[in-house]
């Protein structure tokens, strides 16, 4: 999944993308309300944990600007705050869930799995992303080409869901860099064609019909050929 992190403390904000990546996530994390709004109104996510003190707008605002922008992203509220009356204002506000600090990573990552999956039941995004017949399952990260199961590493689980979720588009290096790695890398880098051969193996090999395309120069699409 995609998800958006809006959060000012370096130490949580480090512990917690940290923690989502390794489940296999792609993570984008900004430390002001200004910017997360930002991030929520131009960008999909298949959902957002949202810090409520922030400098600039507060998280609140964050979420009751983006409601109002009519973005649905499911969006977990994080709070230091415990009383009832901010975990009213938090859901009024139009979060969908509201954790307290100190908190756990798997509480964490259970409640994003929860929203996103009643989001998902709703209609408010797929359950699954797919191509002819190559599958994966959003919730359970399980992947299947033509009915039988494939074993991918975390960063080639970010590939092909972003593969997926862009078909028979072409997708240039500097984009899934962006997209699988968070950040920049040398253009001259070969470690977009290191993992698009790993995962291109587990992929295709064994199959009469490829689905993942090279158009040199160019990048990399997902295509029948």
């Amino acid at each position: 999944m995609r998800l958006l992190l809006v959060e000012d403390d370096e130490k949580i904000g480090g512990f917690v993308k940290k923690g989502l990546e390794q489940e296999g996530h792609v993570l984008d994390w900004v430390r002001t309300g200004d910017d997360g709004l930002a991030h929520l109104t131009t960008t999909e996510y298949d959902a957002a944990v949202v810090d409520v003190m922030l400098p600039g707008i507060s998280g609140l605002e964050v979420v009751r600007a983006a409601r109002q922008k009519r973005v649905v992203t499911p969006i977990v509220i994080l709070s230091a705050r415990d009383a009832v009356a901010d975990r009213v204002a938090g859901l009024e506000a139009g979060a969908d869930d509201y954790l307290t600090k100190p908190f756990s990573l798997v509480e964490l990552a259970a409640r994003i799995n929860a929203q996103v999956r009643r989001a998902t039941t709703h209609g408010a995004g797929p359950a699954k992303l797919s191509y002819a017949d190559l599958t994966l399952d959003l919730q359970t990260r399980r992947v299947e080409r033509d009915g039988v199961p494939i074993e991918l590493q975390a960063k080639e689980l970010k590939l092909l869901e972003y593969l997926l979720r862009h078909p028979e588009r072409v997708l240039s290096k500097a984009m899934i860099l962006q997209h699988v790695w968070d950040y920049s890398f040398d253009p001259q880098t070969n470690v977009v064609d290191v993992l698009v051969c790993r995962l291109r193996n587990k992929i295709d090999r064994n199959y009469p019909t490829t689905l993942i395309q090279t158009l040199r120069g160019v990048g990399y699409v997902l295509r029948q050929k």
